[in-house]
């Protein structure tokens, strides 16, 4: 019965990845929507910039490539906690994977960014200039993305897929809310100590619609008045997240007896131009690489570098960014422990976090 329904689901997930962007060809692309999806997950992909799609190959691939579940042997479950911001800032995700059968795995998790305890003074002053601190309250900022993945072997063993559904929430305090939809698709291809991945992220235009409060909106709307008419009418109700694609080309190397290095070079493409070193109208390119070197897949040393950006200086000359990366896991009896230390911002800015993750293989305990 579960493998009839499984099959049924993935040709419908199918039916909408392939015919669900003609719904939206009327439909204008937000250039900034649902940026926190692009965070990352699992302090050991952080640790390697981001440059992890073609070798992920655990329970956290439902978000750098679904593929890689196939991968998957048994339960397997994670859980991250990073604090951004000084603090200000919480980011949190939990997972969980399994194996359907030899050739496929399913799985599902859950992320929320969010900002608590926001300071609303939107009652703080009456009609009259009457100041009172009583009427201050507290609200939450917060998103969240819920998500199930399906991977599978394609005709051979070496070449994987999967697809990732997820379900976006999106909740401004009472001022705004909205409800979200969309795909991921990824494939993975594995030849001798070569691995190569493709990931196309929001492939059919990620959907968000918004619902605002008219009545705490009325209470705002002329906050802002450096600009004539600024804040004067409702912003958009409907989002459009573009399409993005990752690709990715990794190596494993034996050195000596004991050590591995897993390298791999990610490229992040994205269809507009930005300040990506390579840019232009109509593609910008964002390069990535990650280096992991173990022992004996007990101990891990990672470092990466990606986000290199042209920055304009004081003086009106251009400037390349880039943005390290370092992390450090220990795994033991079926548990994996990781930390990184990675910088949301650019070289010269203070805004390094830390990030851990723990992952749990329940394979281990069968034995």
């Amino acid at each position: 019965m579960l493998k009839i329904i499984i099959t049924t689901l993935k040709y419908k997930i199918l039916f909408l990845v392939l015919f669900f962007p003609l719904l939206l060809s009327a439909q204008a692309y937000t250039s900034y929507s649902n940026e926190f999806l692009t965070i990352g997950v699992d302090a050991a992909g952080l640790g390697m910039s981001k440059s992890v799609v073609a070798s992920t190959n655990d329970v956290n691939s439902i978000y750098w490539n679904p593929a890689g579940l196939v991968n998957v042997k048994d339960f397997q479950g994670s859980l991250m906690h990073a604090s951004y911001f000084a603090g200000i800032a919480n980011y949190n995700h939990a997972s969980f994977a399994m194996p359907i059968d030899q050739q496929s795995a399913l799985g599902i998790s859950v992320i929320r960014f969010g900002v608590d305890d926001i300071l609303n003074t939107t009652d703080l002053i009456d009609g009259d200039g009457n100041i009172d601190f009583n009427k201050i309250s507290l609200f939450s900022s917060a998103d969240y993305a819920f998500n199930i993945a399906y991977a599978r072997n394609l005709l051979f063993k070496d070449l994987k897929f999967g697809v990732n559904a997820k379900v976006v929430r999106r909740i401004i305090g009472d001022f705004a809310s909205s409800w979200g939809f969309g795909f991921d698709a990824g494939i993975q291809f594995e030849r001798n100590s070569w691995k190569f991945g493709l990931m196309a992220r929001d492939i059919t235009g990620t959907f968000n619609s918004w619902a605002i409060n008219e009545s705490e909106f009325e209470k705002i709307k002329d906050a802002i008045t450096l600009l004539p008419g600024q804040n004067q009418e409702l912003p958009e109700t409907t989002e459009i997240t573009k399409p993005k694609l990752q690709l990715g080309v990794a190596k494993n190397w034996k050195i000596g007896r004991f050590f591995n290095l897993l390298s791999e070079v990610n490229a992040n493409i994205r269809f507009a131009k930005t300040n990506d070193l390579f840019s232009s109208n109509a593609i910008s390119i964002d390069p990535a690489m990650g280096l992991q070197l173990d022992l004996d897949e007990l101990v891990y040393i990672r470092a990466g570098i990606g986000n290199f950006q042209y920055i304009t200086e004081f003086d009106n000359t251009k400037a390349i960014s880039m943005q390290p990366n370092f992390g450090l896991g220990f795994k033991y009896s079926g548990i994996k422990v990781d930390y990184a230390l990675t910088n949301i911002a650019s070289v010269g800015n203070a805004l390094y976090s830390n990030i851990f993750s723990i992952t749990v293989d329940y394979s281990f305990f069968r034995r």
